[in-house]
């Protein structure tokens, strides 16, 4: 099924008889304030689609969640470098292993955006989970197509394939879907996934009745090795030369495997109520709608084993047979909402009501030798809150507020707010504030396997969040600093069992970017971050320091200027930290105190642009060959040795 949609999605494409526009240059995206920002549009960039005859490129449209406001983009630049991955997003603040499609340890944590209720957990298989606010709409005045193609880790490829189209003005669709499929260096770490996702929005002639859904299918499936065993580590680090090729090097774990999947469907509704009118200058100046949001959300994580293995996970309840463990997780949202738009309120507020009901648990006991009182946490809620986005003078602000009254698994509170400042196209400077106050993970709170050592029930409080952010984007360079502090903090313990800080963690970051051009054709990009935990260090842990820079050459050739390309390294290194290891059977990252991890790599690229087709090719981690074998992505799971990539990205605008 995933094939013929491909093959049906490319045959579309291709067949339609339709005229290609020109490319050219074009700056700007509109928020919902009405405000114009530099942004990206499909991959969060500058925008630089100029269209002929009736339509420009401002013409096609993407709508976030927010109603923010891109434009489809092919250019071709640096930040598209870093985003040409499997995620689509830049992974400077992430250390990937060694194949893609499996997952990341953290060089540094966001927490500007904190999920309002506790998640299943198994939070290494969710770095390419698409979320609801990473969803977009789209308006176009005729069909588009975008298709990426990557190549895999020895074998395999990534292929993400989008269309859209406007049936009229109103009534737009879309559909996407990305496959990977990827074999790996070493032994037992082939990657596998699907990420579909289908978009509708439609409103109607004046705009009295709007809505907007998608639904989303996703599945992740990674064979799992358990990382290097002793002796294999030894022949890795002195270079042993029977070892160059890794599939002859043994692992702890021949015939593990885990699977993570989730299903959503999202809608959000409005009728308009009444509107009125200035009567000199006819123009809306109010108007009160009442809506709804309806969120379904279902996750499920399986591990799988064809035989124990207490050598590795410790004493089981079992001696032989298959493991098949599944735990799952049910989440439903049903928002009703009044939202009232004035200029004498100085924008949109916005009052909301919430019901809400979780289910996470097991269909049967895996460990009968331990006394588990329940399979399943469930938990119903009704919460309320208020949404206010506007302008204060120059000032842009948007808050949101809920609070969830009681003391089961979803109460607890949420408040957060941010203003922005802009001059003119000079610089943006934004602030924000968040305040959350919600339980664990449910997999923290609850877990069992047949392994002895892996099944608890805890009665964890509230974890309590304050982030305050800055940021300041300008022509001379970008700056973000984030303060958090995280009261009653969990985390997984060197003993892969969930524990709770009993004191406060405090935890700074630092980033600034800037890029210098030089000799016309010639820049330099550097992003430097610094990183410091006050409090809280020995069990939060991160490295003082990550950089990257990218030095790189880029011009026109040929006549015409047919052909843009793009040539460069990329430097990155970031401090020796202990980092986090990589536990399989949880899917978590856990404390580990004997292994400092910090290394430099170097990666060389060419791309190139032909009209609205951008070539990737890029050699990774190319001083491997001669450096020593320090490179790791967690303890046991050595980071990737020099490897060749290739790719496309390619965009029809039928």
């Amino acid at each position: 099924m995933k094939h013929t949609f491909l093959l049906l999605l490319l045959y579309i494409s291709i067949s339609t008889n339709a005229q290609v526009r020109n490319l050219g240059n074009g700056l700007g995206t509109t928020n919902r304030n009405g405000n114009v920002t530099r942004l990206d549009s499909l991959s969060n960039d500058e925008i630089s689609v100029k269209l002929s005859g009736k339509t420009k490129y401002t013409d096609y449209k993407i709508i976030s969640i927010k109603n923010d406001t891109t434009y489809i983009d092919t250019t071709l630049t640096i930040k598209k470098e870093y985003k040409f991955n499997f995620r689509r997003k830049d992974n400077f603040e992430l250390l990937a292993f060694h194949n893609q499609g499996q997952t990341f340890n953290n060089l540094a944590y966001n927490f500007r955006e904190e999920l309002m209720f506790p998640d299943i957990g198994f939070t290494a298989k969710q770095f390419n989970y698409i979320k609801a606010n990473e969803i977009n709409d789209y308006q176009v005045p005729t069909p588009t197509t975008e298709i990426l193609y990557r190549t895999g880790q020895e074998q395999g490829q990534v292929i993400d394939a989008f269309f859209t189209l406007n049936f009229s003005k109103r009534l737009n669709v879309s559909v996407a879907y990305r496959g990977l499929r990827s074999l790996g260096q070493y032994r037992r770490s082939l990657s596998s996934s699907g990420n579909f996702r289908a978009t509708m929005s439609y409103r109607t002639p004046k705009d009295q009745y709007n809505i907007k859904a998608h639904i989303t299918t996703q599945d992740f499936t990674n064979q799992e090795s358990g990382g290097l065993t002793t002796e294999s580590l030894e022949n890795f680090i002195n270079n042993n030369p029977n070892f160059t090729n890794r599939g002859r090097l043994d692992i702890n774990l021949e015939d593990a495997e885990n699977v993570f999947k989730g299903n959503r469907f999202f809608i959000d509704h409005n009728f308009k109520l009444f509107g009125s009118k200035d009567s000199l200058q006819q123009k809306k100046v109010s108007n009160l709608k009442i809506g709804q949001i309806v969120y379904y959300e279902t996750k499920d994580y399986t591990f799988n084993q064809t035989n124990v293995n207490a050598d590795f996970f410790g004493n089981a309840d079992k001696t032989s047979g298959i493991i098949d463990e599944k735990t799952d997780y049910t989440l439903l949202n049903n928002q009703a909402y009044l939202e009232f738009n004035s200029k004498y309120i100085l924008g949109k507020f916005k009052v909301k009501a919430n019901y809400t009901t979780v289910n996470y648990g097991y269909d049967s006991i895996y460990s009968t030798n331990l006394i588990i009182r329940n399979k399943r946490l469930q938990g119903k809620a009704i919460s309320l809150g208020a949404k206010w986005n506007g302008t204060i003078g120059r000032f842009n602000v948007n808050t949101d507020a809920t609070v969830i009254p009681g003391s089961g698994h979803l109460a607890g509170n949420y408040f957060k707010g941010e203003a922005s400042y802009k001059k003119d196209s000079v610089f943006t400077v934004k602030g924000s504030l968040l305040l959350n106050s919600k339980a664990p993970n449910f997999n923290k709170q609850f877990f069992q396997s047949v392994y002895t050592d892996y099944n608890w029930e805890n009665n964890f409080t509230n974890i309590d969040t304050q982030n305050f952010g800055f940021s300041f984007e300008s022509k001379w360079g970008n700056l973000n600093l984030d303060f958090t502090n995280i009261q009653d903090y969990t985390y997984f313990d060197s003993d892969n069992r969930p524990k709770q800080y009993n004191e406060a963690v405090t935890y700074l970051k630092v980033k600034a970017n800037r890029e210098f051009k030089f000799f016309k054709n010639f820049a330099l990009d550097n992003t430097v971050m610094y990183q410091n935990v006050s409090s809280g260090s020995e069990v939060f842990r991160v490295p003082d320091f990550v950089t990257r820079n990218t030095l790189y050459y880029s011009d026109h050739w040929f006549k015409g200027n047919a052909l843009q390309v793009q040539i460069g390294a990329t430097f990155k290194y970031f401090t020796s930290y202990k980092a986090n290891a990589y536990n399989p059977l949880l899917a978590e990252f856990t404390l580990q105190n004997n292994t400092d991890i910090g290394f430099p790599t170097l990666d060389v690229f060419f791309n190139a642009r032909v009209r609205r087709t951008r070539i990737y090719f890029k050699i990774d981690n190319v001083t491997s060959n001669f450096t020593s074998k320090n490179y790791f992505s967690a303890p046991n799971y050595p980071y990737r040795d020099m490897s060749i990539r290739f790719g496309l990205v390619w965009n029809w605008f039928i």
